[in-house]
């Protein structure tokens, strides 16, 4: 009896400190951002190399420290389906309830350049995954070639990114970067680390107990559960865009973050640790390379290069339902 209450107080606090991973991750994050971000203002730094460097980055930080944890522990399934589930999440949950509060509308570079490198990143991604599938291998991996060629690739998006930037200039970059000093900035960066990595850490440890406790599989808590908590961030982001009808940065935020996380995370991590790729989550690239290539369509059903409200309810529903799909597969 004694040690059947030990046992439950220990799964208990598995879950405590998974749910407070996440806060962690995310305020982490947050202050990451407004530290240096206020440090870089101070060095006179535009707004525009701030967005997209340090908020950009920041944004993409849960995702990046638990697929960095993941790699380290050897814990691929949760690095690939952390990945692929957020993307999926960013396409159909996010930028569905985005649409939902204010109609989408979309600039030119982002339909015709971004969309179609967002797809391009995915199909790449599946393409070096699956060597047992083209080549006749034995086993599929993620190399660490793949990862630095993955990076190569995030190299020339940032590049991109950068002439962009230098087009638009400063205008309309959104709220205005608080200057919080020196010292408070400091405390703000280091904070900020401490909880993105004891966060990260948690949330690891605890999808992989939780898959244990409940004999499910690692993928399956990647692409769900992680998946959608490391992309809160997009999802504040975006939906607050909606709402104060500053749509390009819902759309642009969700469409970079996707890009970001194929080229750059998922690059890292396999850079950390060759990621061996099950061919069961074949089925998981495809439904990223579906919701890709749905938004892509999208852009040209019902008014030209804007997502619809009623466009926004079926993506949410498509997301659902393929939630239930993956629990009764996984």
């Amino acid at each position: 009896m004694r040690e059947w209450r030990y046992t439950k107080k220990i799964k208990m606090l598995i879950y405590f400190l998974f749910v407070i991973g996440f806060v962690l991750l995310i305020k982490g994050a947050d202050l990451l951002v407004d530290g240096s971000a206020s440090i870089a203002k101070r060095l006179n730094i535009s707004n525009i190399v701030i967005g997209l460097t340090i908020v950009a980055f920041g944004t993409s930080a849960p995702e990046f420290i638990v697929n960095f944890f993941a790699s380290l522990n050897g814990n691929t399934d949760i690095a690939i389906g952390n990945i692929l589930g957020s993307n999926i999440a960013n396409i159909l949950l996010i930028l569905g309830i985005s649409a939902i509060v204010y109609p989408l509308v979309t600039q030119k570079n982002t339909v015709w350049k971004e969309i179609p490198l967002s797809l391009l990143a995915i199909i790449v991604v599946g393409v070096m995954a699956n060597d047992a599938f083209i080549d006749g291998s034995s086993t599929s991996a993620l190399t660490r070639i793949d990862g630095i060629i993955l990076l190569c690739f995030f190299a020339i998006f940032m590049f991109y990114t950068f002439g962009i930037a230098k087009v638009v200039g400063d205008e309309n970059q959104g709220d205005e970067i608080k200057d919080l000093g020196y010292w408070k900035s400091s405390l703000y960066i280091i904070g900020g680390l401490i909880g993105l990595v004891v966060g990260g850490k948690w949330i690891v440890d605890g999808a992989v107990e939780i898959a244990t406790i409940f004999g499910i599989s690692q993928s399956l808590i990647g692409l769900t559960v992680v998946a959608v908590g490391t992309s809160l961030p997009e999802l504040a982001t975006s939906a607050i865009a909606a709402y104060k009808k500053q749509t390009d940065i819902a759309i642009g935020n969700v469409v970079g973050s996707n890009i970001f996380n194929l080229f750059w995370i998922l690059g890292f991590s396999a850079l950390v640790r060759p990621l061996p790729f099950s061919l069961d989550s074949n089925s998981d690239i495809l439904m990223t390379i579906f919701a890709s290539a749905l938004l892509f369509i999208i852009m040209f059903i019902g008014k030209k290069h804007v997502i619809e409200k009623w466009q926004g309810i079926v993506m949410v529903v498509l997301y659902f339902t393929y939630i239930v799909f993956l629990i009764l597969t996984k």
